[in-house]
């Protein structure tokens, strides 16, 4: 999919700027195979996710024609019945950036971090929010650093001042409700779930830290 769509881009040097931050994460998924491998439910979400992405590297995400193509299955365009005056394809890949990544980034902090109870949902939906974040924060820079049209294309804000705000906000209810399904089947299926979450939230280190952590580290 991917080398189909690389083949001529609505705007090569955006899709050039949409594919540098996908190549280090798709080496670093394949050095990593071996000895963290996902479950076939988190492959498969990352798999969706970045087909998405690709589709909106091709005709840039503010020029993506999902209107015409539901238009042409259905009948009638999606903006018209909504009355959208934007494309809104970026805001659903946002949105799908927190559904589809918050539950591997969950497995990873399971998996490595050992992370159970509250901490085991709380910390992807932090980890999902601010990774946001920091690609908005991306965007911005890039967009500052190239300027002109290229500039406008990446960012991609089509006249809207709020659009980063909006765009972090879509990734955040992305991850709570995959967070909540997560939570929904685990507390159907899990037996201790209520135990689990109870003794997550229990304080296992009487000693303070801090000036107190730094004074019992001086001593001889």
């Amino acid at each position: 999919m991917w080398l189909g769509l690389s083949i001529t881009p609505l705007y090569r040097q955006d899709w050039l700027l949409e594919n540098v931050l996908v190549l280090p994460f798709i080496v670093g998924f394949a050095l990593t195979f071996r000895r963290f491998p996902f479950s076939r439910v988190s492959t498969t979400l990352i798999f969706l996710f970045l087909c998405l992405h690709e589709i909106g590297a091709h005709y840039t995400y503010s020029l993506v024609p999902y209107d015409r193509w539901l238009e042409h299955f259905t009948g009638r365009p999606l903006d018209s019945i909504f009355g959208w005056q934007r494309n809104q394809y970026d805001r659903f890949v946002h949105f799908c950036f927190g559904l589809l990544l918050a539950y591997p980034i969950r497995e990873i902090f399971v998996r490595v971090a050992q992370a159970r109870g509250f901490w085991a949902y709380y910390l992807p939906l932090d980890v999902t929010m601010a990774c946001s974040m920091l690609f908005e924060l991306i965007e911005w820079g890039a967009a500052v650093a190239f300027g002109g049209d290229l500039g406008a294309a990446y960012l991609g804000t089509q006249g809207d001042p709020w659009d980063a705000h909006k765009d972090m906000a879509l990734a955040t209810l992305g991850a709570i409700l995959a967070m909540l399904l997560t939570a929904l089947i685990n507390l159907r299926f899990q037996r201790d779930f209520a135990r689990e979450w109870a003794e997550s939230l229990r304080v296992k280190g009487k000693r303070p830290l801090g000036e107190e952590e730094i004074r019992r580290m001086m001593k001889p």
